[in-house]
């Protein structure tokens, strides 16, 4: 299974479009925080870091899809997946395999986003006067965000073999568990309305946000995980 992940990662990062997907990412977030007048930490006035974690969750929302389109679609377009069955690997082996190849090109995507605490740190009025818990609070609950995204590009992938269906699919589905969960909480659904909200990924992340890592949100966040993992295990078995 190690040499699988290994093959995932080479295979993204040995391509243009890897790399464009990961700076467009980086561009992106970076011009949010430091350019934008909107949302400049620089025109804020205060040592905050806010804008990052508001929007890296819609940048997401097409990044991840991105990254995972091709996971198992291009394995049947390209007609290799019976040639994969055929390893002493099982369904589930290949299909984790191929997931945290994802994770990992998620967190090396995040990880330059750790240079912004730092810079932070600098910018405070004195020096060092940021509420870190609750920075590495939403900076774990982005991690968790893209692990679950993951997931839910994985079993994107794994319903089609056309990759950009896939991509259309994937985004639809982390649009629908990050916002489209929270809005609909907000149509008022009665005594459903709490449930409802329980259900989207932001209400946990701001939960995570807040600085304080309750067990309840980071079970959650693996409850979705696995659920889309074993979603896209019994797809794959079932055709």
């Amino acid at each position: 299974m190690k040499s699988l992940i290994i093959k995932e990662i080479n295979s993204f990062l040995g391509s243009l479009l890897g790399y464009l997907i990961l700076a467009l990412f980086l561009v992106a977030i970076g011009l949010i925080v430091w350019v934008f007048p909107q949302s400049s930490v620089l025109d804020y006035g205060y040592a905050d870091l806010e804008p990052l974690f508001t929007y890296t969750p819609y940048v997401f929302t097409f990044l991840i899809p991105a990254l995972s389109m091709r996971a198992i679609a291009e394995e049947r377009k390209n007609h290799t997946w019976e040639l994969l069955r055929t390893s002493p690997l099982s369904v589930f082996q290949i299909v984790l395999a191929k997931y945290l190849a994802i994770l990992v090109l998620v967190a090396i995507a995040l990880l330059p986003t750790l240079l912004y605490f730092f810079s932070i740190l600098q910018l405070g009025d004195p020096p060092g006067n940021l509420d870190q818990a609750s920075f590495f609070g939403s900076w774990i609950g982005l991690l968790l965000i893209g692990a679950v995204f993951g997931a839910v590009g994985v079993f994107s992938s794994s319903l089609t073999s056309q990759q950009v269906v896939a991509f259309v699919l994937g985004v639809f589905f982390c649009f629908l568990l990050y916002f489209g969960l929270s809005a609909a909480a907000d149509l008022q659904f009665g005594a459903w309305a709490y449930w409802v909200e329980e259900l989207s990924l932001s209400f946990h992340y701001i939960n995570l946000s807040r600085g304080v890592i309750d067990s309840n949100d980071i079970f959650f966040f693996l409850g979705m995980i696995w659920f889309f993992l074993g979603a896209s295990v019994l797809t794959l078995r079932n055709k």
